[in-house]
C-alpha cells in the first residue's frame, strides 16, 4: 500500500466532529510521555503542559491529541507513565469527563488501537488530590484520525498523526518499534541519533511533509498533523499544517482553532518585570483563517 492510500484510509475511517463559528478546539501531539527516567523527554516539559491544559480547560477548548501522547516505542508499559504523569491524566480526564477529549494514535503509541489495550490501560487514574483511583478514559476509542467537518460546508479539517507518510513508522511499525527499543535507543545515549525518525531525520521530515502536503492538495483538505515535530501552519498554496510537540528544549506548541481560524501557540517559561518566573503563551505570527484556503 503505497503513501497516498495509508493516508486515504485513516481519511476513510476517520470520526466525524462539527466545526462551525462557535467551535474551540487546541491541537496537540507527540507528548511522548515516559517513565520519568533520563529518556523522559516530556518531564522537564510537563509543567508548561499542564498550565496548558488549565487554561484550555477553563477557556472552553475540546482537546485533541495527534498521536504519539504516550512513549510506548522505548515503554513496554502504560502503568509507569501514567503514575509518573498523574496530574496531566488526571486534568485530561476532565476533559474527557465533559466530553472534550478526542485522540487519534501515532505510531509510538499504536498499540492504542486495539480495543482491549485501551480499555485495560486508560480506564481508570489514581488523582493525588484524592488518593483514590479515579475513571481516565472508560471506553474510549483512540482513531487513525479525525475529520472535523465544516457546518458551512465550505473546507473540512482532516487531523492525523502522519506516520502514514512512511513505510517503516506504519506498515513495518513492529520492526521500528524493535530498532528503537533495542538498537537506537541504547545508541542516543552516545550521542548517535535515530536515522528513522522523521523529528529527528531532516530528509525523513521534509519527504514526510511533501507527501502529507500533496495529499491535501489532491484531495482539498486542510491536512493538521504531527509526527515530524516542526510547527508549521500552511497558507492558501501549501494547506498543510502541523502542531509541533511536547518535547522542545524550547517549550511546547499547539495550534488553536477559534471562530474559524487557526493559530500556532508557543508555551513556553519567561521572566517577569520582579524577577518570577512566570509560563508564556505566545501565538507565533497572525491566525490563518479557515476561509482563507477557499
Amino acid at each position: 500500500m503505497s503513501a497516498n492510500s495509508r493516508i486515504t484510509n485513516a481519511y476513510e475511517n476517520a470520526f466525524c466532529l462539527p466545526l462551525n463559528p462557535s467551535s474551540k478546539y487546541v491541537l496537540f501531539s507527540d507528548c511522548h510521555r515516559g517513565t520519568g527516567r533520563s529518556n523522559d523527554n516530556f518531564l522537564k516539559n510537563e509543567y508548561l503542559y499542564l498550565a496548558a491544559l488549565k487554561y484550555y480547560f477553563s477557556h472552553g477548548f475540546t482537546y485533541i491529541e495527534l498521536g504519539d501522547g504516550d512513549e510506548l516505542w522505548e515503554n513496554r508499559s502504560m502503568c509507569p507513565i501514567r503514575e509518573m504523569h498523574a496530574q496531566s491524566f488526571e486534568l485530561l480526564s476532565r476533559f474527557y469527563a465533559k466530553h472534550r477529549f478526542y485522540a487519534v494514535y501515532g505510531n509510538h503509541d499504536i498499540t492504542k488501537r486495539s480495543a482491549h489495550f485501551s480499555g485495560r490501560c486508560f480506564s481508570s487514574c489514581f488523582c493525588w488530590q484524592e488518593q483514590c483511583e479515579i475513571p481516565l478514559f472508560p471506553e474510549i476509542t483512540f482513531y487513525p484520525g479525525i475529520i472535523l467537518k465544516d457546518c458551512a460546508k465550505k473546507k473540512d479539517l482532516f487531523l492525523l498523526h502522519g506516520h502514514q507518510s512512511d513505510l517503516l513508522n506504519s506498515t513495518f511499525w513492529r520492526l521500528s518499534r524493535f530498532l528503537v527499543r533495542y538498537v537506537w535507543r541504547p545508541l542516543e545515549s552516545l550521542g548517535i541519533p535515530d536515522p528513522t525518525s522523521a523529528a529527528k531525520n531532516h530528509t525523513k521530515k521534509n519527504a514526510t511533509e511533501k507527501k502529507l502536503s500533496a495529499w491535501a492538495k489532491q484531495h482539498e483538505l486542510i491536512l493538521i498533523a504531527g509526527h515530524t515535530h516542526r510547527p508549521v501552519i500552511g497558507n492558501r498554496t501549501s494547506p498543510y499544517c502541523n502542531t509541533g510537540s511536547c518535547v522542545s528544549p524550547a517549550g511546547i506548541t499547539a495550534i488553536e482553532i477559534e471562530n474559524r481560524c487557526m493559530t500556532l501557540i508557543k508555551w513556553s517559561q519567561g521572566t517577569r518585570s520582579d524577577m518570577c518566573l512566570q509560563v508564556l503563551r505566545e501565538p507565533l505570527g497572525s491566525p490563518l483563517c479557515i476561509d482563507d484556503f477557499l
